[in-house]
């Protein structure tokens, strides 16, 4: 199934409840219950980093239902209890049971995210092998152990598992975050969050996986984007469905840095379909 009409890639943000968009990416006067559909009037996909640090309620994810339209994809994180809970092979059953509550959503959560953590090393490939074999749905996995970034056989043990398997690898890019210099403290703490690893664009599936954490300088982040616009342009030349999500330290820009990703992306691809505008008029109503 296509992203959606005229995109063929799936674009979007860490969430869609930013309240400092309003004015750019929604009107001044909406409400924070109207932010999901006003998003998915733009942007077709967003990560699912809310379920990694709490599981919605059955509502929640029926309310989620009826708001994503068919075409759009949620990047569903496993609970932190299933990808940091110990032996990872031991955690298929919680995993089927967090699939089961977002039954409802359909095939609009793919791939699911796995995020290991940075102590998740070479030792324990045995483990995430049998999570692998074990899970019958789209999968993509996020490595944080330096020994998968340094180009030896341990990080091409990784990768030839993901490949034999059809697990992509997602792929962050924290570089534009930690090449500012800056005192501001939502850099500070994003600079404190965030891993500090080289980026590994890798295309194990149909559906590569991309994370680009920007800095809080749109333009000064245009020097990383562009590598990203010649990659992206080239997967999807090929015929595979990439999917990015654009990050600020904060995220009060990611909205604008994803369509600045957008719009220089249809110079690459003539014939892209831009975005969708939201009429940002302050709605007034009618008392006559």
């Amino acid at each position: 199934m296509p992203p959606s009409p005229g995109l063929p890639y799936f674009i979007g943000c860490p969430s869609w409840s930013e309240s400092a968009w309003r004015g750019s990416l929604y009107p001044a006067d909406a409400g924070s219950g109207e932010f999901l559909e006003l998003y998915c009037r733009v942007f077709n996909a967003v990560e699912g980093n809310t379920t990694f640090y709490a599981r919605p309620s059955p509502a929640v994810v029926e309310r989620w239902a009826q708001a994503f339209p068919r075409h759009f994809r949620f990047t569903a994180k496993f609970p932190r209890e299933i990808s940091h809970g110990g032996d990872l092979s031991q955690q298929l059953a919680a995993a089927e049971t967090f699939a089961a509550l977002l039954a409802p959503l359909g095939s609009r959560v793919a791939p699911f995210w796995l995020q290991l953590p940075a102590s998740f090393g070479p030792q324990r490939l045995n483990e995430l092998q049998s999570f692998i074999e074990g899970w019958q749905r789209p999968l993509a996995i996020e490595v944080r152990h330096p020994a998968f970034f340094a180009r030896g056989e341990e990080e091409r043990q990784l990768n030839r598992l993901l490949l034999a398997h059809g697990v992509e690898r997602i792929c962050l890019d924290s570089r534009p975050l930690f090449s500012c210099v800056s005192t501001d403290p939502a850099v500070l703490h994003a600079q404190s969050k965030k891993p500090r690893v080289p980026p590994r664009p890798t295309a194990f599936s149909q559906a590569p996986q991309v994370r680009f954490i920007g800095g809080p300088d749109l333009a000064a982040n245009d020097h990383y984007l562009g590598q990203w616009l010649d990659k992206v342009a080239g997967w999807i030349e090929q015929g595979r469905t990439p999917y990015v999500f654009l990050h600020t330290p904060d995220n009060h820009l990611a909205a604008a840095q994803a369509r600045r990703f957008h719009e220089q992306l249809m110079q690459r691809l003539p014939g892209l379909a831009a975005l969708p505008q939201i009429d940002l008029a302050v709605q007034q109503l009618d008392l006559l």
